[in-house]
């Protein structure tokens, strides 16, 4: 048999070697089966097993959701914020416009027309003030003579006599008060219109005393400077009348009392005194 060459046997080993390589190098990787005993420590500078990157990785998720989700809970966070917000600039500018719509002219009304109200009702007040009667006093007439005074003639005059004479309205007399007697006065008092029935031919009444004709009665006039008033004296019926009329009272309680006389009392010639 010839012997081999050393090529041959270099060729005859080659593969032994490679088996044998291949085999301490898969011992000697970390990854391969039986590289090392349960309880052996990895080596600095290996790599991680397949479990390792697992759970790595696992990790690294749970943090990126777990930071995924912190973000979206900030974001609605945010978002809750600033609804509320929007609401409460919403709810606030609404109730400043419901403000603005429903009580603001409400409170200008009222502002406008409260002084108004108050103006009118002060008004109103007076007005009423000045047109209700004043309480007067009874008035009190000093006695005078008149023998006629509880005759025929008064009798039938003084019953008819009206209630007012012009602005003047009747007054009570001071009780007790001179028979055949009446008065009038304003609503706020003042000097009284006066009428007594039943007199004595008056002293200054003579022949030549001038008379005035006032609807159908002769009447003579006498002058009181010093109290600003006129007596007129009605000279042509069965008894003398008096009515005293104060100064600026106007002409319109002679004139009434005029017709009342000429209405009741019959007229006749008058008898002045002598000269």
């Amino acid at each position: 048999m010839a012997d081999s060459t050393p090529e041959d046997r270099d060729e005859a080993s080659t593969p032994d070697d490679t088996a044998t390589a291949d085999a301490t190098s898969s011992v000697g990787e970390p990854g391969s089966v039986g590289a090392k005993s349960s309880g052996d420590e990895p080596r600095s500078g290996d790599e991680p097993t397949s479990d390792d990157d697992a759970q790595a990785a696992s990790a690294a998720a749970t943090a990126l959701d777990a930071d995924s989700n912190g973000r979206a809970d900030d974001a609605a966070d945010a978002d809750d914020s600033d609804s509320d917000d929007a609401d409460s600039d919403s709810d606030s500018d609404s109730d400043s416009d419901d403000f603005e719509t429903h009580h603001s002219p409400a409170l200008i009304a009222t502002a406008v027309a409260l002084p108004v109200v108050l103006i009118v009702a002060v008004l109103v007040a007076a007005f009423i003030a000045l047109r209700a009667p004043v309480e007067r006093e009874p008035l009190a007439l000093g006695p005078v003579p008149a023998p006629a005074a509880d005759g025929p003639a008064c009798q039938a005059l003084l019953p008819a006599l009206p209630a007012e004479l012009g602005d003047y309205t009747k007054a009570t007399l001071v009780e007790p008060a001179p028979p055949a007697t009446r008065a009038w006065q304003l609503p706020d008092g003042g000097d009284p219109i006066t009428l007594r029935c039943g007199l004595d031919r008056p002293l200054e009444f003579n022949r030549a005393s001038p008379l005035t004709v006032i609807d159908g009665v002769k009447w003579f006039q006498v002058r009181d400077e010093a109290g600003k008033t006129g007596t007129w004296f009605a000279v042509d019926r069965e008894t003398y009348i008096a009515l005293t009329v104060p100064d600026g009272s106007g002409t319109s309680a002679v004139q009434t009392v005029s017709d009342t006389i000429n209405a009741n009392l019959p007229a006749r010639e008058p008898t002045p005194g002598e000269l």
